[in-house]
């Protein structure tokens, strides 16, 4: 793969965005133009490979030709009714997410950040139904490190600066603690608790993997203190750490979890939180809602997403190559890693403070025809599409090593 450079026909592109656009991103220099499994195509006709996979969002891979086609003909058929009427498409969607989950319930809205906000609805409803908590003193019990969307309330909870300069005053209610601390998390449960809600994997915190006996360690508190266990799988579900949940590496379940990104091919915009019963009847008609939750193309494109990720067996191949993946990471020759993170598909390499930044590096990558992603100053996350191949894996790998030799 050639390398690449900011050519006249990006630059267009760029500018254009940069007087029209608000600045709420910094993305690297690169215009896509078209899609294909594991690549993408930039206006110059470069081609790169795609190591973040629009944060797991296309975990089948880029226009995926069975998914694309779900959509076009539901497209021709009905796009939306509003919840006001019901569909065809709806019911059918929900009965397979359940049997292919285990959850007893499935609720669907669009972004992932309104999947949340439905998890933390149910759980404040829950703990003033049935756990009877006095009203309004629900807790939820988060961690340090988070990154649940960024809606008011969700970003009042974090603990990035970017994330809450300026935008307060904040919903009460949330207490944070260290994330893969078990005893800052039994210290700060109370009568009050409705719930403990993390990431059983901060992947926008760069692949960040708790204590093992983490989650089970959370489970048990749940039990013993009577509120709910609640996991955002957002990025880490639905096959990226080389199974259907990440909660399934230490075999509990929760009591509640949020989906969104793969569950629609990176098509068209579906999230879903899936709970227990005891969880979802907590909504009654009218107490929360969304006029394109569960319409039709959502629910024709999330059918066929499913479809692929287990026809395909998508899941065991994350498995399997993640293991790859994993020994070329640690057998890379170079003095700028401080630690190497991996489950499944989905790596942070996190770089020792004197190599300079992560951000340089994936410049580098994208000269070399590779685009992934820094966070939080010096972690380059690594998650491409789960229908990425072994010699492709190999290729990157390669490439990776390289730009960390070059000064």
């Amino acid at each position: 793969m050639a390398a690449t450079t900011t050519s006249t026909a990006s630059r267009t592109f760029i500018d254009q965005e940069e007087r029209f656009g608000a600045h709420n991103y910094h993305p690297l220099d690169v215009v896509a133009t078209r899609g294909e499994g594991v690549f993408l195509e930039d206006v110059e006709g470069k081609r790169f490979m795609d190591f973040l996979a629009a944060y797991s969002a296309v975990n089948q891979g880029h226009n995926h030709p069975r998914i694309v086609k779900a959509m076009v003909d539901q497209c021709a058929r009905l796009a939306l009714t509003s919840r006001a009427f019901r569909n065809d498409r709806f019911p059918p969607l929900l009965e397979k997410l359940c049997k292919v989950t285990g959850f007893e319930r499935a609720l669907l809205m669009n972004s992932g950040a309104e999947a949340v906000e439905t998890a933390l609805k149910a759980a404040r409803k829950w703990a003033y139904d049935v756990k009877k908590v006095a009203y309004p003193e629900a807790e939820i019990v988060v961690c340090e490190g988070n990154f649940h969307g960024r809606t008011t309330t969700i970003v009042g909870f974090s603990t990035d600066p970017d994330s809450t300069t300026g935008f307060g005053p904040f919903t009460p209610g949330f207490k944070i603690v260290p994330y893969g601390d078990l005893e800052a998390m039994k210290a700060a449960l109370t009568k009050n608790t409705a719930a403990i809600f993390v990431e059983p994997i901060q992947g926008e915190g760069g692949v960040v993997i708790p204590p093992a006996g983490y989650l089970k360690g959370l489970r048990t508190l749940a039990d013993e203190n009577g509120c709910l266990l609640i996991l955002d799988e957002i990025q880490s579900g639905l096959g990226r750490t080389g199974k259907w949940f990440a909660f399934e590496h230490e075999g509990i379940r929760p009591d509640g979890t949020t989906i969104g990104k793969a569950l629609s091919g990176g098509l068209y915009p579906v999230s879903a939180f899936l709970a227990s019963n005891k969880v979802m009847d907590v909504f009654t008609p009218g107490i929360h809602g969304s006029t394109y939750g569960g319409n039709p193309l959502a629910c024709a494109v999330a059918t066929a997403a499913l479809d692929v990720l287990i026809d395909e067996k998508l899941i065991e191949k994350a498995a399997s190559l993640g293991d790859h993946l994993r020994t070329r990471l640690l057998g890379m020759k170079t003095d700028k890693l401080a630690e190497v993170r991996v489950i499944g598909l989905w790596a942070g390499v996190q770089l020792k403070p004197s190599a300079g930044g992560a951000r340089k590096y994936c410049y580098k990558l994208k000269d070399r025809g590779m685009l992934c992603k820094d966070t939080h100053v010096d972690t380059i996350r690594l998650a491409p599409p789960l229908v990425i191949t072994r010699e492709q894996i190999d290729w990157a790998v390669d490439q990776l090593e390289a730009a960390l030799a070059e000064a």
